[in-house]
This record gives structure tokens, sequence and C-alpha cells, in this order.
């Protein structure tokens, strides 16, 4: 709920957190609170927690109208550089090149409640949202700041964005508005990030809070393989299920900025949203700008309460909540198993065998447009390749789904190639300045999707073919930053070229919205070299998404244990792939590709006409019991079971629902006499309840909770005869059940 006291204080809590703000002496906003919920709160209480001892005695005052008042050590809900606060601000405003310091006074509220689904632009939803839209006043320029706030029930989360209206005359430039800001007390924190590269993504790196900035960014064009837009400031001493966390994330996919500010008081301002190193906008007299939401979510149950508190959110307020009620398909995507050299006979035959193995749904991948024999041809042809497909390609989809079987297509939809007829009649459709060196990725170009004429293009040529071809599923694929930002058509309309980054992103949702207009029923899985592009505003759209590129068992336990933080299960496509791995050429066991591969959507990229009859008849066996368990593997509740450490060699992890929970645990190097008889205290289950392990032992679930769950053993010299794994790369699944009988 949200409580407005003596219109002066703003109270957001729902028995789960409590975010508190309120007046300063200049009709600014002060936050003052963020973290349990406080329940109701008395005058007292308020007045108190507002006392303010003056730290900054000797700075620059804020006015002389205001004795000994000043912002540079205040926690501010928007602050604004240079009103005697140093530290970085949401805001920068100019005017005519000169730089503005705006001045914004609180002037009114409003509250609504639910927030409806809109394919426009990525935010959040949900009936059972409160929202409290805040509007503060510049009188000397005529501006307007709204801040709005979504609360939800049951959950931690607070989400914030920020609009800015221009009420005077005068044309203004924006150069920087961020989404949110949360200003803490102290800055007894790690800043964790989730980092990497192309191939290994959202790797968990933290670093201490120290005096100055510390940040995460992207000037790519997109979030990035490199950085993710989620970043957490955690307890020194946080374990799985205990400590503070406060984190942040962006409904966004462009290029953004993270970080955390700590000033000489030991003080930390987070702050996220556009980055504004790339950022200009225009802002003419009656127009507005809003930014992307950004999401706050606070733990105090360490990693696994975190991770409670984003996955429930994302599940039930981000993704589309039909892809929650639905099974997630079983797919064979023919890369891996094919490249580019196919045609339709060698692809029926794969899809086949996948057909007997119980898969449910083939995805062809590049290469069946235009003349594209290799990656340097054919983008932005969306024509079917007749020397692949002589009957087109609607006869090779029917042939698919006789089998009973769905059909899913590769499209690169934001990309051109040099040899097309879209890029030569239309060479000012394309992202490039205007001199004559420039730079070049994979031969191909970016096109300008800043200009609603270029996805209105993209946009027809796609849905011709997913008509035509009775498409159910596409994969989305994004293989190029953005390089020399310029827009042609921004330029043509008098606009700066500080927007493209923007108007950009902005473009690649709306073709989302098109196609998902037109096909509703249509799965997109989002897709960017892999991992380039795992964000809130792309699964706003895309239920799923290719984690990377790197589809060895082995690099996804790092991936996916980072992803986790932020992401849940059911936001991932996780393919098992041939061995030695096209990757990192490691070779490893079907079954231990299958035991990561199973939490979470299920997918397979190989040859299955390779395989031996054995490894068939694992798969079709392995096929039957996911789909058993799927709902539980997919959308079940979350658990880490061993703290992550980048040196770690060892894993384990659970999902459980009322009646059941599936433990994975994994080992990446056998080593010589390794300590046994571990144990994996469970949660989620019943101290009075019974439970079946593996259909064999009966145990309670008070002994699993507080004893543990035994590691599997393992090999050593002395016990061969005992060992349930050996090995490098050892994977071992126990299933939990409950039993009728109660303790």
């Amino acid at each position: 709920m949200i409580d407005v006291i003596d219109n002066k204080y703003f109270y957001l809590h729902n028995g789960a957190v409590a975010y508190l703000f309120g007046l300063l002496p200049n009709h600014q906003l002060e936050h003052l609170y963020y973290g349990e919920d406080l329940g109701e709160l008395s005058k007292n209480d308020l007045e108190y927690m507002s006392l303010h001892p003056n730290k900054a005695s000797g700075t620059v005052k804020y006015s002389k109208k205001i004795k000994n008042f000043t912002l540079a050590d205040r926690m501010q809900e928007f602050p604004t550089y240079g009103t005697s606060d140093f530290r970085e601000g949401a805001v920068s405003i100019e005017n005519e090149g000169a730089y503005l310091y705006p001045d914004f006074k609180y002037d009114h509220f409003e509250i609504t409640t639910g927030k409806k689904r809109n394919l426009d632009f990525p935010t959040s939803y949900g009936n059972d949202s409160e929202n409290l839209i805040v509007s503060l006043i510049d009188t000397d320029h005529q501006l307007e700041l709204q801040l709005s706030y979504s609360i939800f029930e049951n959950w931690s989360a607070i989400v914030r964005k920020a609009t800015i209206i221009n009420h005077g005359k005068q044309e203004v430039k924006l150069t920087n508005l961020q989404s949110t800001v949360l200003d803490l007390p102290n800055d007894s924190y790690d800043f964790l990030q989730l980092s990497g590269a192309w191939t290994k993504e959202r790797h968990i790196t933290t670093r201490p809070l120290t005096q100055g900035i510390t940040k995460i960014e992207s000037l790519r064009g997109a979030s990035s393989h490199q950085e993710n837009p989620f970043i957490a400031l955690v307890d020194k001493n946080v374990t799985n299920d205990s400590g503070n966390i406060y984190a942040s994330n962006l409904i966004y996919s462009g290029n953004f900025i993270s970080q955390v500010e700590v000033d000489e008081w030991g003080q930390s301002r987070l702050m996220t949203g556009i980055n504004p190193a790339t950022f200009k906008w225009k802002l003419a007299p009656n127009q507005d700008f809003s930014t992307p939401e950004a999401v706050l979510f606070y733990s105090k149950q360490g990693f696994n309460g975190l991770m409670k508190q984003t996955h429930n959110f994302v599940k039930k307020h981000i993704i589309d909540q039909k892809w929650q009620q639905r099974d997630r398909l079983i797919v064979i995507n023919n890369w891996e198993a094919t490249y580019f050299d196919f045609n339709e006979e060698k692809l029926l035959k794969l899809a086949a065998q996948a057909n007997q193995l119980g898969i449910e749904c083939f995805v062809l991948d590049d290469g069946w447009f235009g003349k594209r024999d290799s990656d340097n041809s054919s983008l932005g042809n969306w024509t079917v390749d007749k020397r692949k497909f002589p009957q087109g390609l609607d006869h090779f989809s029917a042939q698919v789904h006789k089998m009973g079987m769905k059909f899913g297509l590769w499209f690169e939809p934001e990309m051109v190639s040099a040899d097309t007829e879209l890029y030569n009649m239309h060479p000012d459709w394309v992202v490039r300045h205007p001199y004559k060196r420039y730079s070049v990725g994979r031969r191909q170009y970016v096109l300008d999707f800043a200009n609603p004429a270029v996805v209105d293009n993209i946009y027809q040529q796609m849905a011709k073919i997913i008509e035509d071809a009775q498409v159910d599923y596409i994969k989305w694929d994004m293989n190029r930053n953005i390089t020399e930002a310029y827009s042609p058509y921004l330029y043509s309309i008098n606009h700066p070229q500080g927007e493209i980054f923007h108007r950009y992103i902005q473009g690649v949702y709306k073709l989302y919205a098109k196609l998902l207009t037109s096909f509703p029923d249509l799965l997109i899985e989002g897709c960017a070299s892999g991992g380039g592009r795992f964000d809130l505003g792309i699964l706003y759209y895309s239920p799923q998404i290719w984690p990377s590129d790197d589809s060895d068992a082995v690099e996804r336990l790092d991936i996916m244990s980072g992803t986790l933080l932020a992401y849940p299960l059911s936001t991932f496509s996780n393919h098992v792939s041939a061995v030695p791995n096209d990757q990192v050429k490691r070779i490893t066991s079907l079954k231990f590709r299958q035991n990561v591969a199973c939490f979470g959507p299920l997918g397979y990229e190989l040859d299955l006409n390779k395989l031996s009859t054995e490894e068939k008849n694992q798969i079709k066996n392995w096929i039957r019991w996911y789909k058993e368990n799927r709902k539980l593997l997919v959308n079940g509740t979350f658990d880490q079971l061993l703290k992550f450490d980048p040196s770690q060699n060892t894993y384990a992890w659970s999902v459980s629902n009322s009646n059941k929970q599936i433990v994975g645990f994994y080992r990446k190097l056998a080593r010589p006499n390794e300590t046994l008889d571990q144990y994996l205290p469970l949660k989620h289950l019943n101290d009075h309840q019974k439970y079946q392990i593996n259909f064999d032992q009966m145990v309670s679930g008070r002994v699993l909770q507080k004893f543990g769950l035994r590691e599997p053993y393992q090999f050593n010299a002395s016990n061969p005869d005992t060992a349930q794994i050996s090995g490098d790369f050892q994977s071992y699944l126990y299933q939990i059940k409950t039993i009728d009988r109660k303790i």
C-alpha cells in the first residue's frame, strides 16, 4: 500500500518491504529508508527518521534563505549536480549550449492501481500494483519532473522511472536522465556485477566499494556480453541464506550505466539508466521524455532470498503470463549439426530422428534465405533460397508439422549485407557516419532502426515468411554492435545524433510489437551472438534467451550461476550439443550435458543421425523423464546449495515445488582423496513429512533440512565398488518426493 502522511512523507510498503521518502526544507525529495517493512509509522517515527546531523557544515549552502542547509550530504530521491551537491546527478539539461541547474520542487502527487501490459515499450505490469506519481516543478525553466514508483504484492521490488515535461516556450536538450537513484547511509558493501565476454557471459565479479565511483556500462548499442545492467550491493559476510543485499536492474536493452558513488562521509549513491555518454535528446515545447523503468530489490536472506525476489518478479511482472502457463517446447536446432551445408532432404532426416526421440520443435537456423552459404551474404533479403528448398519453405514447414512438431526459423532482422537489393536501393538506411572511413563487422551493416520506414520494411518481409511457412517459433539473432553511430534519418528531421541509440532500441521494440500483435502465439527466442542482450527489455517480448554461444556444459555452470542471480530458469534456452564441443573442444558425457541442460527449457543442437543407438535411447528416455518434470525444472523455486566462488570446482542447486525437489550436483575435475560425506542442507521441506530419495531411501524433512542431503560418493583409489560418480565432469541428480506418511 501507499500512504501519504501530512502531504510530506511518502510510504510504500506491503509486508515484505518498505520504501520511505519525504520533503526536505527546500521542498525537494529526501530518501529516508528502503528495507524490511516497518509496519505502521507514527508522526514521531517519521520526524525521528528525518532528523539529519549536519556533516557538511563547512561546505556550500543550498540557499541563503534556508539557514545551514546543504544538499552535499543529503540522501535524495533525484539529485541535481552542482546545487550544493557535487556528486553525480540524475538529471542534466542544456538550453542553447548553457548548462541548466533545474530546481525541482514538490507540487502534487497521484496514486493509481494496476499496470496494463503494453507492447510499445517494455515495462513492468500487473493488476496488483499500486503506483505513485510525484510531480515536481522548476518554475524558472518551466519544466516538470514526474517520478513514478510502483510496488507489487508480496515482493520487495520497487519500480521507478522519471519523466521530464517541457512546459516552456523554448526547446531544451536532455543530456542525462537516470531511471532511479538509491542513496544508502553507508558503504559497507561489495559491488557485485555480471561481467565477461562473448562465450563467457555474466560471470559473478565482486569488488569492495571505496570512495569514488564504481560503475559498469555499455556503449555498444546493446546491453552486451561484457556487462549486464544488473548490479547488487551485498553485505561483506553474505551467504546463500543470510545477509542484506540491495540490487537494481534495468528494463532496457540499449546503452546503460549502473554505478555506485561513495562520498567523503561513506554514503553510497546507486544510479542506473540510459548511458549519458551517448545520449542527447531534443525536447521541444509541450513534449516529454520518459526513461526506461528500473527495478530495485532488497533481501535480508542472502543470495537465495535475492533470487526468490528477482525470479518471481520477472516471471509475474515482465514475461508475458501466457508463457508461464504453457510448456516450453523441447527443440532441435540444426546449426551445429549442419551449419550452412543443408537442403530440405538433409533437414527432414534430422527432423524425423528428432521426432522419434520426442523432440517437439524443429528450429531452422541461419542459411535458409537469399544466397546465404556463409555469414557474409544476404542479410536483409528475407526470401527463401530455392536451391535448398526447391518447393519452398512452406513445403518444408508442412512436412515438419505433419510429424506433429512445431516449426521455428532464424532471423537476424537488424542487419543487412552489401550484396542485397535492400542495401543498394536504400544506402541511407544503414547506421554509418558520412565520412570515408568506417568500421566493418562480420561483413554486415546495422540497419537504422531509428527510422520507422526501415522497421516497417523488415516487418513486411518477416510477416510474409511467418505467415506463408506457418512459423511457430523464431530465433532472433543480432551479431554486430553499433560503431560510428550516425542516423541519416535523424539528420533529415533535424534531431541530434545523440538520440540514435535510444531510438534504435525503440525500433527494435517496435518490430517485436508488430510481430507479436500480428502473431500473438509466436514464441520469439532472443539471441545476440549468444548472450549479448540478456536483459529485462528483451524478456518482455522473448520469454527465453540463448544465454551464450558457448554450449559447453562445463562453461554453462558458471554462466548459469551468474545469470540466475537476476533471471529465472524459465528464461534459459539450454541445448545439449555435440562433443568435442565446438567452442572449447572439451569432451563430456551425454549424461553430464543433459544433467546441466535440464534446468530450464531443454533443447538439442547436434546431428542425431551420427549418434549410436545407445545414445539415441538415452536421449529418448531422458526426454520422457524431462517431460514428466518439465513444469518443476522450468518454473520451480531455485536455490543455490553451495556458495558460488570464482575458483569453485563443485556446484549444487535445486528446484522445488510443494511436493517434489530435484537437486543437481556437478564437479568439474576429479581430485585425489577429496573429502567425502559432505552434506547439502535442503530448503522448502516439511519437518514432519517423509521424503523418498531417488525412489529408494526414506528420510524426514527435518533431517534433510537440518542434517542435509549426502553428496554422491565419488571414486577414489579405495572405493571403486561404491562410487556413484567418477572421473572429470561428474554429475548426479537427486529426486526428492513426498510420500503419504507423516512422521
